[in-house]
């Protein structure tokens, strides 16, 4: 479209040509539906299989037998299908994770929100980033190897594989997740509220603890509500370290036992079961019960974030968010909780530092009163720059273990050659081509539909029913653990589609993982652009379409791209998802057709890790290469990002 007056040298239209034009339009608008459809078909079709698969489970045990049965046995003589081990064991390591991980996250979010410089903020958002960019894959595998042996020697224990490894790993692993949304939600209150608080004579610290903070509350909410999501779907990295035995602490608090979760459970025993049996019916029975956990959490906090945007927009200027008496209980309750807590776990590791502790934490709480607020100030922001540190200190440290054992094993013959003996000896080409034609395909099947949707959602439909139900659909899916996708791969795409363990059945899973991180980038990049270049458009004779595809989506571009970056990244790194649809270990020879099964490096790197003794140089540079290509595709987005940020600021 030109803007002199015409629109691409098509003239004001008449009789068939513009019945045509409709027509087309139309059909565009159809294909955008669908498109925007197909996140709910996606959800409808796992829930339809998953729970047709877990039905006979149900049936014959018993919906309140198979969530509270105290023993978890199902190839014993006498099977015994009870969860409630497992869910128990879910509850602790998760519990466990986010008291590693919240107190470390809400430091560095409140420093890099309030107190770090432009300079120091500009490095430690991507360095956050990259700790959301290492596949969880990666993370178990340095659990396995280092935090694992360090807990066993500090403890004097047989094996460090314990409900400690697991609940650190995954607070962890939990941590760039509450720490971006936190950020955000600090950053995003109204500036009135600092400069009322410091105008009135309250210190730096005053404002941030009992303004800025109480007034972010229900961001940080759903902050820690996504970061127990990820807790709570993650599979790789808590099959690796958290022992695998299906029991309940003895005593509960007993930091030092092994312990199974739901997604640990579905790893271990689903590539071995026999197909129909009880044992399969009764793994998607927990698939079930992952599954409703899990969306039960992410719209929970989805509710929460909307809610608060909404009230941004509708209070904007107004009181703050707790008034000061109910912001002094809700703090006094809050370390009451934090305290009881610490002396429970300090009870289970070492009783004697539970009184050292005590005191401690009770002196603190009485002199407090007496100490003057500049002394009060130094002393938390000590603490979240001490916290701030701790995060880049856990990022530091592992990658530096990878790199520093992982580059004796890079050479030309490692990266060319198929592997020997195990993986013990040769190199892992087919795995890394093997990883580069799924992701090929994830994104050749997910951007056109991610894409698509976003358009539909932006341009062609307002706030309504149908809107709500596409959005709940993708925040459903975003929301789907990544072993759900795995074993919903299995069931539909592999048996009942008949595409066998092939690479097209683990790109069509990876695609359908990824399209939600499409959607949500393009729908954010299209709502960037101004509504007056479409006003422009429209009113000098063009179509919605022209309007679409000419003025609106190339501006959307770097977002687009952004978002697909991304989508490959985490793609890249997926182990779940591809177990039981894509993959197989050891392979000299790449795929002849995309319905032959593949090597991939996450799935390579997991068995090295866990079942080829003597391996250990090989899969040091599995999980260099695995974390090189991972992050350097995270890097790419980012640089992208900050380019077009840059850009359009200037």
């Amino acid at each position: 479209m030109d803007f002199t007056g015409k629109t691409n040298g098509v003239t004001p239209r008449s009789g068939n040509t513009a019945r045509l034009f409709v027509l087309k339009e139309r059909s565009v608008k159809s294909v955008f539906f669908f498109t925007a459809a197909f996140a709910v078909i996606v959800v409808s079709f796992i829930l339809l299989f998953l729970f047709r698969d877990a039905s006979p489970i149900f049936a014959d045990v018993g919906i309140a037998n198979f969530l509270f049965g105290p023993v978890w046995a199902p190839t014993a003589a006498e099977p015994l299908y009870g969860i409630w081990p497992l869910i128990v064991g879910t509850l602790l390591v998760t519990l466990g994770a986010m008291i590693f991980s919240v107190p470390l996250s809400l430091g560095c979010a409140i420093y890099i929100s309030e107190l770090a410089s432009p300079k120091v903020r500009a490095v430690l958002k991507p360095a956050v980033e990259l700790l959301a960019g290492i596949p969880s894959v990666v993370y178990g595998f340095f659990g396995l190897i280092v935090l694992t042996n360090f807990i066993r020697v500090s403890f004097d224990i047989p094996s460090g594989e314990t409900w400690l490894a697991a609940s650190v790993l995954l607070g962890i692993m939990a941590l760039p997740t509450i720490i971006s949304v936190s950020e955000d939600a600090i950053s995003s209150v109204p500036h009135e509220y600092k400069e009322g608080s410091l105008a009135i004579g309250a210190t730096r610290w005053q404002t941030i603890s009992q303004v800025l903070v109480p007034a972010a509350l229900s961001g940080i909410a759903a902050a820690i509500i996504l970061g127990i999501g990820r807790v709570v779907g993650e599979t790789m990295a808590v099959l690796m370290v958290a022992g695998n035995a299906a029991i309940i602490p003895d005593p509960i608090w007993n930091l030092l036992s092994p312990l199974r979760t739901l997604t640990a459970t579905l790893g271990i025993e689903m590539g071995e079961v026999p197909v129909g049996s009880e044992h399969y019916s009764a793994l998607f029975g927990i698939a079930v019960v992952l599954l409703i956990i899990t969306l039960i959490i992410n719209l929970s906090a989805v509710a929460i974030l909307h809610w608060l945007k909404e009230r941004r927009t509708t209070t904007a200027g107004k009181q703050p968010f707790l008034a000061p008496e109910t912001r002094r209980k809700v703090v006094f309750i809050a370390e009451m909780l934090a305290l009881a807590v610490l002396l429970v776990f300090l009870t289970s590791v070492s009783w004697w530092l539970a009184p050292v502790i005590l005191m401690a934490c009770c002196l603190w709480l009485a002199g407090r009163p007496y100490l003057s607020e500049k002394r009060i100030q130094t002393l938390a922001f000590c603490l979240v720059g001490l916290a701030t540190i701790i995060v880049l200190a856990i990022l530091f440290i592992i990658l530096s273990d990878i790199v520093v054992h992982g580059l004796p094993a890079l050479s030309w013959d490692f990266l060319t050659q198929p592997p020997r003996d195990l993986g013990r000896e040769g190199g892992i080409f087919p795995a890394i081509i093997g990883t580069l034609y799924l992701i090929a395909g994830a994104i050749a099947i997910a951007l056109p539909l991610g894409v698509g949707a976003a358009v539909y959602l932006v341009e062609y439909t307002r706030e309504g029913k149908i809107t709500k139900v596409i959005r709940t659909g993708v925040d459903l899916l975003n929301g789907t653990p990544s072993i759900v996708f795995g074993l919903f791969g299995f069931a539909f795409i592999v048996l009942y589609l008949n595409l066998g363990v092939s690479l097209l059945a683990g790109q069509i899973t990876l695609a359908l993982m990824v399209l939600p991180t499409v959607i949500r980038t393009t729908e954010e990049s299209l709502k960037n652009i101004p509504q007056s270049l479409r006003e422009g458009s429209l009113a000098l004779g063009a179509t919605k379409w022209q309007t679409i595809s000419q003025v609106v989506i190339p501006p959307a571009v770097p977002g687009i791209v952004t978002g697909a970056i991304l989508s490959i990244g985490r793609a890249a790194g997926e182990t779940a998802p591809i177990m039981f649809t894509a993959v197989v270990f050891s392979s000299r020879f790449l795929p002849d057709s995309v319905f032959d099964p593949v090597m991939a490096l996450p799935y390579h790197l997991f068995i090295l890790a866990t079942n080829v003794p003597g391996s250990s140089m090989n899969k040091y540079g599995t999980a260099l290469v695995l974390l090189l290509l991972v992050i350097g595709f995270y890097a790419v987005a980012i640089l992208v990002r900050t380019h077009f940020q840059n850009k359009a600021r200037g």
